[in-house]
């Protein structure tokens, strides 16, 4: 089946997936509100042109890695450095790399061309679009590879979720974390915003002191200057992107997994996720090799709006999972099953986001059978269905369809449930037959 809708997905050897409030991604649309006119949304929607999310054109210039150096400044809610850029183009003539961006202050620009060093070079920032942002148009000389863009998130920056102390666990220190499905990795980083470009990331992140940060790529030395050095060596697209930085422990749950999260809420996640490292052998079982080295967990504080989400290496969970039974462990199980359908194989568009969400819930429920049985997994089925069923009596024709239509919408708003679902069902039904 993955051969037959390759067309409509983005492939990498290594290296992208979705949020999940307790069974779903985001809430549903009401009725009313998916009705309503979209607003329009200024891109060509010529599939030609690719994502119509996205201001950039990968067919001319495609961003294949992303270097960040950044500070974060709880006190004034703001990330602050630079993005590193390299990029490949099919001419070596002059052209305009054109990247995604949503409310930052952009400082400069500059651009090493060939065995000359960094120079400023012209840049715009276009008209603010309501959904996509604005377009950060560079400049480029002959033979440039490499952009570095010094700039400031906002402090209302949609992907980066700042709490006070008396918002987490500990009520000691503040929080940070990330959340860049489906097209907010543009309000903090300066890029191509799309899961049709898979690139590989790297970061140096300077914290307060006590901080300790973490993302969605391998941990490296810490660096002279006490910050915390990232390296994800697998291309991965933009939403795949993340950071928390907080007051954080670790316990093992294996040989190559783990949970990272607050010091009073450590030892009820190590119990929960106990079967994690089983979970991955299940679906290695299943699915083939797991490619991504290590599956850790953050357990985020009680206000992150999710179930879950899939970053690489680093799944974010809430903390309305530990149940103290292990009974919502399917929660970890669809997020792990990201791993291969969404991190490995990605849709190139938010409309065909089914792909990423109907494979995977049906991989949940694949792994959840394998783990624990039979009766588990059929459960899920059920509940599943019933909450399709409840869901088909409030949304209009055009929603209820897995490829719906999101040229002008917001993509957090107009997707949903279904994907995942009617996704899965639609799989079981041709495993069936």
């Amino acid at each position: 089946m993955l051969l037959l809708l390759s067309t409509a997905m983005a492939c990498a050897g290594g290296g992208g997936g979705a949020a999940r409030p307790e069974r779903a991604k985001a809430p549903p649309p009401d009725a009313e509100a998916s009705r309503r006119e979209p607003a329009a949304v200024r891109r060509d929607p010529d599939a030609s042109r690719g994502d119509p999310h996205s201001f950039s054109d990968p067919g001319a210039i495609r961003v294949r890695d992303v270097a960040l150096d950044l500070d974060v400044r709880f006190e004034r809610r703001v990330l602050e450095g630079s993005a590193t850029l390299t990029f490949e183009r099919p001419s070596a003539g002059s052209a305009d790399l054109v990247l995604d961006t949503r409310d930052l202050r952009i400082a400069s620009v500059e651009c090493e061309a060939g065995s000359a060093s960094f120079a400023s070079v012209p840049f715009t920032t276009g008209a603010r679009d309501p959904i996509l942002g604005a377009p950060l148009s560079i400049r480029l000389p002959a033979g440039a590879r490499r952009v570095r863009v010094f700039y400031e998130t906002g402090p209302e920056a949609s992907a980066l979720q700042w709490l006070g102390k008396e918002q987490t666990a500990g009520r000691t220190a503040p929080y940070l974390f990330t959340q860049s499905q489906a097209i907010h990795a543009r309000s903090w980083i300066p890029l191509q915003d799309t899961p049709g470009v898979r690139q590989t990331y790297s970061a140096s992140i300077r914290v307060p002191a006590g901080a300790t940060a973490l993302m969605s790529a391998a941990r490296e030395t810490r660096g002279s200057d006490g910050s915390f050095r990232f390296r994800m060596p697998q291309p991965v697209p933009s939403y795949l992107i993340a950071l928390a930085v907080g007051h954080l422990g670790f316990e093992s749950l294996g040989p190559r997994s783990g949970v990272w999260t607050e010091a009073p809420v450590l030892r009820a996640a190590a119990y929960e996720f106990a079967d994690t490292e089983a979970m991955i052998s299940a679906a290695e079982e299943l699915f083939g090799p797991y490619r991504w080295d290590r599956y850790e967990l953050l357990v985020l504080p009680p206000s992150f709006p999710y179930g879950g989400m899939e970053n690489p290496r680093l799944t974010f969970a809430t903390p309305t999972i530990l149940a103290g039974d292990r009974s919502l462990i399917d929660v970890v199980a669809h997020e792990l099953a990201h791993s291969w359908s969404g991190n490995l194989v990605t849709n190139a568009e938010w409309a065909d986001f089914w792909l990423n969400e109907g494979f995977t819930t049906y991989f949940e429920r694949r792994i959840v059978e394998r783990v624990f049985g039979v009766e588990r997994a059929e459960m899920e089925w059920v509940l599943g269905r019933q909450t399709l069923d409840n869901l088909m009596r409030t949304l209009p024709p055009g929603d209820q369809v897995l490829r719906p239509d999101v040229t002008g919408r917001d993509p957090d708003e107009a997707l949903g449930q279904v994907a995942y679902d009617k996704g899965a069902l639609f799989l079981r039904t041709l495993e069936r037959a």
